[in-house]
């Protein structure tokens, strides 16, 4: 099979990774690619939301089978474009990426088929958001509705924050048209997790759990980012409350778009939280996680093609999927001054001795210039190390961290460590 990724970071990376190790795969093409997916794949020079080109290279080499990654061209309907060519892609249509496109839509799905979720109200126009505002307490949690590169929610400690932060989105336009629209939702107390699953209509496929590290410091500390590290298993949760979520959130969640005559076929994620009421729903998205694909994949037994295949056919129903029972831990190595401005072009060192180590590197934001692997986003690479356990897991990914070097280089140092606690 030939094979087109879409998209250039780290999922993208640990996407084209994973199919790489398919025997039915021959050839496996990334737009627009990094310096890391160079590895694995031929990257091609067109941007994700350049579709007429995506489909006329598809067409001229080939292409079997288009896998999306980003969020913003399913948005876009990057999946209802490839299918009017006939050519097999998987990612959910235009009308169910809405669920993670709009998170106005998402909320008043959970609230329509009673979906554990936080209370929310939602808001067209500044002042009346104000208004409501100044008479909620703090913490809270401020949303824009639309995409927002992962940086649209803001969990304010005091109604000052938030009222900042709800100018910012309404008024500034920091995120452009999608703070037109918010959602001002209570804060929930309580540790996070992921469950990703492959979705096919009714059927829900989930995947193994991981924990996500949103905020930029250690002890989540300092502004929301797209996340700076993740690891799998969940040793500190119980397994009953990682299988009450799969049935009283994600499979409700798979048979209400079903209902609302927009069935999800491709990858939803869901991100939960455990609090003292039970798990409810922070957000669903509508593709893999970045970077909780770093560390659920590598652990992934079957073969990810054969999974995909199944989804798209309409088959996942008679799949077994198979999970090995080793730990992963990824670290993000980021710019300075990463969720904000930050700088581009600084040479990265090291990756090969972190690889010769054992550790999978995935790359983020990085590019060639000059014969050398530099920097060109915020998150740059994923360091994961893998083991027998979290600890073991854990350190084998700061020891591959420590022969890996660029200026102004930062990560945390408590990845996974709520795990071990």
């Amino acid at each position: 099979m030939r094979i087109l990724v879409i998209g250039g970071g780290g999922r993208e990376h640990a996407i084209a990774w994973a199919l790489k190790k398919s025997d039915k795969v021959k050839e496996i093409y990334c737009a627009p690619g990094n310096a890391g997916i160079a590895q694995v794949a031929e990257c091609v020079p067109i941007q994700v939301n350049q579709f007429d080109e995506l489909i006329q290279f598809a067409c001229d080499n080939s292409i079997d089978l288009v896998v999306v990654g980003p969020d913003d061209p399913l948005a876009d309907g990057i999946v209802d474009a490839f299918e009017a060519k006939n050519i097999p892609v998987f990612g959910p249509r235009k009308n169910a990426a809405e669920i993670e496109g709009s998170k106005i839509f998402m909320k008043n799905l959970l609230k329509k088929y009673n979906i554990p979720t936080a209370k929310y109200e939602t808001f067209t126009d500044f002042e009346t958001a104000l208004a409501y505002l100044r008479q909620q307490e703090a913490p809270i949690v401020i949303k824009a509705d639309g995409l927002a590169a992962g940086k649209g929610v803001t969990v304010a400690a005091t109604l000052e924050e938030a009222e900042q932060a709800l100018r910012s989105m309404m008024v500034d336009k920091v995120f452009g048209e999608s703070g037109n629209q918010v959602v001002i939702e209570e804060f929930l107390s309580g540790q996070e997790m992921s469950i990703l699953a492959f979705v096919d209509g009714e059927t829900v496929r989930a995947m193994v759990p991981a924990q996500d590290h949103k905020q930029v410091f250690d002890n989540d500390q300092g502004p929301n980012t797209g996340g700076m590290g993740t690891y799998t298993p969940l040793p500190h949760v119980e397994q009953s409350i990682i299988d009450e979520a799969i049935e009283n959130i994600i499979k409700p969640t798979a048979k209400a778009m079903v209902s609302e005559g927009r069935p999800f076929r491709g990858v939803l994620f869901a991100g939960l939280i455990m609090t003292k009421d039970g798990t409810k729903t922070i957000e669903f998205n509508a593709r893999m996680g970045d970077p909780e694909t770093q560390v659920v994949l590598p652990r992934l037994k079957t073969d990810l093609v054969d999974i995909i295949l199944a989804a798209i056919n309409g088959r996942l129903d008679q799949l077994d999927i198979q999970w090995d029972d080793q730990a992963s831990v990824c670290v993000v190595l980021a710019s300075e001054g990463y969720p904000a401005s930050y700088p581009k072009g600084r040479v990265i060192e090291g990756i090969a001795a972190a690889e010769a180590q054992g550790a999978l590197v995935f790359h983020a934001g990085t590019a060639f210039k000059d014969g050398e692997v530099v920097t060109s986003g915020g998150r740059v690479l994923g360091v994961v190390g893998r083991g027998s356990d979290i600890a073991e897991a854990r350190a084998r990914a700061y020891e591959a961290i420590s022969v890996i070097k660029f200026e102004g280089m930062h990560c945390r140092s408590d990845i996974a460590m709520k795990a071990l606690r």
